[in-house]
């Protein structure tokens, strides 16, 4: 199998420091350590409501980190006017609900089609890497590339959920198989995010096809007891 990425999201580093309105623990000193200790890349989500990423933290990070930055925004204006200012490398477009406790689902495709739609052509224009985080479905795939997005991200959110709970997971894990399949016949990078844990990362590994795989809030976690450095390496044995 080929190389798998590790992008690592740092929201939750910003959720802890934001619980307390302090300064610490910092989102940058999190991401020159995720990577110094392996990480290909970081991910970070500016929301509407900034419960946790706010402006400085983007403007920080990009302005100190040498690897790629992916930035998670929601379609709006807002969003777009923030990312062709601050320029971060790669653009994840999501869905995004104020009153969600964390992103529920793939974006609905067809909802402010045009917008949407212009929003790709001036962020492609611009020369960032465009992904779209969809469900693994056929038609969001096909749907996808005809909105001429570089790459999709599945959200792997119900299959680990599925995998946490000791469940049948075998018709998700099917679905993503399928998805990615005809991903990459069309052309487009498939990724993988949402809910990962060393477990479904280790099943979701089998998977050919997959480029790319964005890892977060488990991750996040489980550095409270082991150390970043230590879950960063980790997941990339893993993913090897």
């Amino acid at each position: 199998m080929s190389k798998i990425r590790l992008g690592v999201n740092i929201d939750h580093v910003a959720t802890v420091r934001n619980a307390r309105g302090e300064l610490y623990p910092s989102p940058l000193r999190a991401a020159l350590l995720a990577q110094k200790s392996g990480a290909e890349s970081i991910t970070i989500h500016l929301r509407e409501d900034r419960r946790h990423i706010r402006e400085f933290d983007l403007k920080e990070i990009k302005s100190k980190l040498k690897i790629p930055l992916n930035l998670e925004i929601a379609a709006t204006q807002e969003m777009l006017n923030i990312a062709l200012k601050s320029k971060p490398d790669f653009i994840c477009i999501v869905p995004e609900k104020r009153q969600e406790l964390t992103t529920e689902g793939g974006l609905n495709l067809k909802h402010r089609r045009t917008f949407l739609i212009n929003l790709i052509k001036k962020l492609k224009k611009n020369k960032f890497r465009v992904s779209l985080f969809i469900e693994p479905s056929i038609k969001d795939i096909k749907d996808s590339q005809k909105l001429n997005a570089d790459c999709v991200e599945i959200h792997t959110g119900r299959l680990c959920n599925l995998i946490n709970e000791n469940k049948n997971f075998n018709k998700e894990l099917q679905k993503i198989k399928k998805a990615t399949i005809l991903g990459n016949k069309l052309g487009l990078e498939v990724h993988a995010g949402h809910g990962l844990t060393y477990k479904s990362a280790k099943i979701l590994r089998r998977v050919s096809g997959i480029k790319e795989f964005n890892i977060g809030h488990f991750l996040i976690g489980e550095s409270i007891f082991v150390g970043l450095a230590k879950t960063i390496k980790n997941f990339r044995r893993i993913l090897r």
